[in-house]
C-alpha cells in the first residue's frame, strides 16, 4: 500500500465505512496529471484517493476516465472540489466591503464563462491550464457519474466538498457535455421513442446525471418537483416561474414532436416513477407544450397523475375537442388566476 498523505480524522471516518484502507491495497496522492494515475500499478488495487481539487485538473472527465480504468467494479475512488458556493464564501471573506460583488462577477466571467466559449476557451486553456476553475456541486458530482462512478457519500470539511464514489460501470465518454444556454434533453415521446426536447439552460451543467442522486436523496414535493433541488442556478428559477426556459420547446413543436396541449415530456428516470398503467397511457399520445396542470391545478403530485390520467382518457376519445377545453380553461387560469410553473 502507498500512503503518501496523512488523512484529516474527519475523512477518516468517513472513509472507513466503504473501505479498510489501512489493510488493503490503493494509492492516495495530491495529483492533477492524469499521467500519475496512468503509472500506477493496478494489479490488486482496491481504491484511489486523490487530494488535489478537481477545480485545478485541466480535463476532469479524461482524468475520471483512467482511474475508472485503474479500479475494477465496486473499488473506491474519493475525489474532491471547491464548489462554486463555497468560492462565493471564500471571496466575501477576503474582499473589502464595497468590492465584493464587482469581485464575484469578474470572477465568474473569468473562471466559469470563457472556459465553456467555443473559441476563446483554447486561449483560456493555454493561459491558465485550466488551474482553479469555478465548479458547481451538481458538475462535480455529475462528471464523477458521467465517468461511470456511483456517488456513495459526500461531504464538506474546510470548505471543500468531499465525495467517496465508487466504480459502478465504464465512462460515457459523453463529448457533448451539457454547458451551452440552449441544449437538449432526451426525454420520452410518442410510441415511447426517445426525443430530444430543446429548452434554455436552467441548471448547471452536468445537472442532468445527478437526478438519481436526487431522487434518492430528495421527495418529490405537492407539485411534481424535487425538494432542496440544488442543480436549478437562482436565474433558473425566476425563468422556470415564468416559463422562459421552455420558449426553445417550439422548435419540437413545429418539428412534429410536441402538441401544443400535452402532458408534459418526461425523463427515462422521471417516467419510471409513474404508475405502469399511466405509461402505458402517455406514450399512446403526443407530449405538450401546456400540461393539463394548468386546466385543473392539481394541489399534489397524486392529483397531478391523476389530472393526466383524466386528460389523457378523454384525449383518446375526443383529440380536438379535448384540447381546445383544456387550452382555454389554462389560459384562464394563466392569465386571469395567475398560475405558474412551480
Amino acid at each position: 500500500m502507498d500512503k503518501i498523505i496523512n488523512y484529516n480524522d474527519k475523512i477518516n471516518d468517513k472513509i472507513k465505512k466503504y473501505c479498510d484502507f489501512e489493510n488493503i491495497q490503493g494509492y492516495s496522492l495530491i495529483t492533477k496529471e492524469s499521467s500519475n494515475i496512468l503509472n500506477i500499478d493496478n494489479e490488486n488495487m482496491q481504491y484511489i484517493f486523490n487530494f488535489e481539487k478537481v477545480n485545478n485538473i485541466r480535463r476532469v472527465n479524461k482524468f475520471h476516465e483512467i482511474v475508472n480504468k485503474k479500479l475494477n467494479n465496486g473499488n473506491i475512488y474519493l475525489s474532491c472540489g471547491e464548489t462554486l458556493e463555497s468560492r462565493r464564501a471564500r471571496i466575501r471573506n477576503k474582499v473589502p466591503i464595497g468590492f465584493k460583488t464587482i469581485l464575484r462577477i469578474i470572477d465568474f466571467f473569468y473562471k466559469r464563462v470563457l472556459p465553456k466559449l467555443p473559441i476563446i476557451r483554447k486561449f483560456y486553456f493555454f493561459a491558465t491550464q485550466g488551474h482553479n476553475r469555478v465548479m458547481s456541486k451538481p458538475e462535480i458530482l455529475g462528471r464523477l457519474i458521467s465517468c461511470g462512478f456511483e456517488i456513495l457519500e459526500y461531504f464538506e470539511i474546510e470548505g471543500l466538498l468531499y465525495v467517496i464514489s465508487k466504480k459502478d460501470k465504464d465512462p460515457e465518454f459523453n463529448m457533448d457535455p451539457s454547458y451551452g444556454p440552449i441544449f437538449k434533453m432526451n426525454r420520452i415521446g410518442y410510441k415511447g421513442k426517445i426525443i430530444k426536447v430543446y429548452k434554455i439552460r436552467t441548471m448547471y451543467p452536468y445537472s442532468e446525471y445527478c437526478q438519481k442522486l436526487i431522487m434518492d436523496e430528495n421527495n418529490l414535493s405537492d407539485s411534481g418537483k424535487f425538494f432542496n433541488d440544488y442543480r436549478v442556478t437562482t436565474w433558473g428559477k425566476i425563468f422556470r416561474k415564468f416559463w422562459i426556459d421552455e420558449i426553445p420547446m417550439f422548435i419540437n413543436f413545429f418539428k412534429g414532436e410536441l402538441n401544443l396541449i400535452g402532458v408534459r415530456p418526461l425523463s427515462e428516470k422521471y417516467f419510471s416513477t409513474y404508475p405502469e398503467h399511466l405509461q402505458k397511457l402517455r406514450i399512446k399520445v403526443k407530449p405538450g407544450l401546456i400540461p393539463p396542470y394548468y386546466a385543473d391545478l392539481p394541489e399534489n403530485f397524486d392529483a397531478i397523475l391523476n389530472s393526466e390520467e383524466e386528460y389523457l382518457n378523454q384525449k383518446l376519445k375526443s383529440p380536438i375537442r379535448t384540447d381546445i377545453k383544456y387550452f382555454f380553461k389554462a389560459m384562464i387560469n394563466i392569465f386571469l388566476k395567475g398560475a405558474r410553473s412551480h
